[in-house]
């Protein structure tokens, strides 16, 4: 972006673009299967998503798990290495959201803050989820990415409706961005999720 524009017409351009993540699962699935490693699939997921669309860092991180874990890829060790949430809390916080149970909300925080989390990496996370949720009401049978856990998206895709998908996603984003106003990061977070199941999309006014 900051070469002059008579520089650039003079250069060959390439456009690179990102991977989806089930093509870098299943590329490292075959190479973890050639050089006989042992390995979780949950744990090759993680890699996946983690490598944002680079097939180069996906093998970088790959290289860096082994080290880590050494004969065995497991989906605990891979999460440790790289800092990363269990996607399943994340499915557990949204049901709490979704059934509208505080105190479930509030004990889904308390498990999550035992990991010290980045919370707006866990909004960006609970986000990322509602979309693909979004995706799957919107066209029914959508298939999803090979390293996306379908069941879970099921669920959540029957129990939220298609008007609180969109209400939360908002709020989630938006809460991401303000989090740092908040008097510490786990208490905007907590605002967040519970001003999710607080307003109810279509809900009369009462004079």
């Amino acid at each position: 972006q900051k070469l002059p524009v008579t520089v650039l017409s003079r250069c060959l351009q390439f456009n690179l673009k990102r991977f989806p993540p089930g093509m870098i699962f299943k590329r490292l699935s075959e190479i973890a299967k050639a050089e006989g490693i042992e390995y979780e699939p949950d744990a090759l997921r993680l890699v996946a998503r983690a490598a944002e669309g680079s097939m180069r860092d996906a093998l970088s991180l790959l290289d860096q798990v082994i080290a880590f874990g050494g004969s065995k890829l497991t989906a605990e060790d891979t999460r440790t290495m790289l800092g990363t949430l269990d996607r399943s809390e994340v499915f557990q916080v949204l049901e709490a959201v979704a059934a509208r149970d505080a105190r479930q909300v509030i004990e889904c925080v308390n498990k999550l803050d035992e990991r010290a989390p980045e919370y707006r990496d866990v909004l960006a996370e609970l986000a990322s989820v509602l979309q693909k949720v979004a995706l799957l009401q919107a066209v029914p049978d959508l298939q999803l990415d090979e390293a996306e856990d379908a069941e879970a998206y099921q669920h959540l895709a029957s129990a939220l409706s298609p008007e609180d998908v969109q209400l939360f996603y908002q709020i989630g984003i938006i809460g991401r961005r303000d989090l740092e106003l908040a008097p510490d990061a786990r208490a905007g977070f907590e605002m967040v999720l519970l001003r999710m199941p607080a307003f109810e999309v279509g809900a009369p006014v009462e004079r």
